[in-house]
Formats: structure tokens, sequence, C-alpha cells
């Protein structure tokens, strides 16, 4: 359910907290159109199940994922940011499908096996990437977005443990993963993002082996369209 956000009290004087929701209280214009992950991922058919999206922000994906009526979990530490999402999930009818969840990430975890689909398009860190793993269904889809340590060349001032290293995150994708795909985006004044859909395997099934292109192409991603880049 969407409503009014009441701020734990441990997150009143959050670093993160305070820094988003600055951000978003001047005169942000949220556009809330849905991540191409969640529109590829979506298209693809992730199994019967809600969805998880981790450092949401006012998030059109959460919007696309519930429009489709699959119930939805949305999760930041910046109550602007949910009050922004639950607002918009209100005047489309959608409040009843979309759960709001005030949370500091690198300490919430979420149910494990419960996820038809995880998605994380804006935030790196290690054990929330291990967490949101261990929260896809079997069957079901991860799609996840973060700055590379390229991007620091246009963004100097970005932290080093917010970067993916090399190979990452699909090279930290747990056994029972399969990688649909895992691509670069070029961006020269946001800097360079890493985009990975992967797939947690059915009980039974067998990795297929890694192409020279960085892809291993199951049943899930073969003769799937790539994603758009985001404008």
């Amino acid at each position: 359910m969407c409503s009014d956000q009441q701020t734990p009290a441990e997150l009143a004087g959050h670093p993160g907290r305070l820094q988003w929701n600055a951000r978003y209280e001047r005169g942000f214009a949220a556009s809330f159109v849905p991540h191409p992950l969640a529109v590829w991922a979506l298209a693809i058919g992730p199994p019967d199940g809600p969805v998880l999206d981790l450092a949401c922000g006012p998030s059109g994906s959460a919007l696309l994922a519930a429009e489709a009526g699959r119930p939805v979990t949305a999760v930041d530490v910046s109550d602007v940011a949910l009050g922004l999402l639950g607002a918009q999930a209100r005047s489309r009818g959608l409040s009843g499908l979309i759960t709001l969840i005030q949370a500091d990430l690198l300490t919430w975890r979420p149910p494990r096996g419960k996820y038809s689909l995880v998605l994380c398009t804006g935030y790196w860190d290690r054990a929330v990437f291990a967490a949101g793993t261990a929260a896809v269904a079997a069957g079901g889809l991860l799609g996840w977005e973060a700055f590379t340590e390229a991007a620091r060349q246009a963004r100097p001032g970005l932290c080093p443990q917010w970067c993916l290293g090399a190979g990452e995150p699909a090279a930290l994708l747990p056994a029972g993963f399969e990688l649909i795909s895992q691509d670069d985006v070029t961006d020269g004044e946001r800097g360079t993002r890493r985009r990975m859909l992967a797939t947690r395997m059915q009980a039974g099934a067998e990795a297929r082996p890694r192409t020279a292109g960085g892809d291993m192409r199951g049943a899930a991603g073969a003769g799937m369209p790539r994603p758009d880049p985001p404008s």
C-alpha cells in the first residue's frame, strides 16, 4: 500500500536521506519513465510474483510493474522520493499494488527467494547486491545498473566504493544464476554505467557456457532485443 511516510527515528539524520531529500525537494520534476532494464525484464516475462525495486527513487519502473498487475515493494532511504512515487501511484490507481519502505539498504534485507524480478538501477554495494541475488525466486530475473570505475573520469567526486570493478556485477553472481546480458552504457556527462540482466535458474537446470562476447544467452535471453540506452 502507498501512504505518507513516517521516517523511522534511526533515519532522521541519515546522511543519505538528507542528501537525496534535498535533491528531490529542489524543484525536482520526476519523469516516472521506467528504466530500460525494467522494460526489458518485464517483456521477457519473469514468472508470476512480486517485484522488488531497490534504491527506487521516484520510480517509473515500480509503476510499470504495478500496471502489469504485479505487487511491488519499493525501497529507498528518501521519504521525499517515496512520497513522490506514492502520490503518482495513487493518481494512477495503483496504490494497492505498491508497498513503500523507507530503509537504509546497508542494513535492510529482503526475504530470500521471494521476488520474480529484483531491480536496482542506481546504486552499488557488494553486500546489497548479495542480498538482492538472494531475494530472486527460482526462474526470476535480476536487473542491476551502476557506475563503473571509468565514470570517475567524468565525475572525479564519485566515491570509488560506489563504482563497479572489472567484470562486476556479473562476476559476483552466485552459483545458480545465468547471465543474459552485461553491457556498458557511455554517457559523457554522467559517466559510464554498466547494465546487467541475469536469471536464477530453475532447480536442475544447467548454465550455458559464456560466449566470447561476454553474454550467456540461455533460453531466458535468446532472441530478446537489448534495451535502448536511457536518454
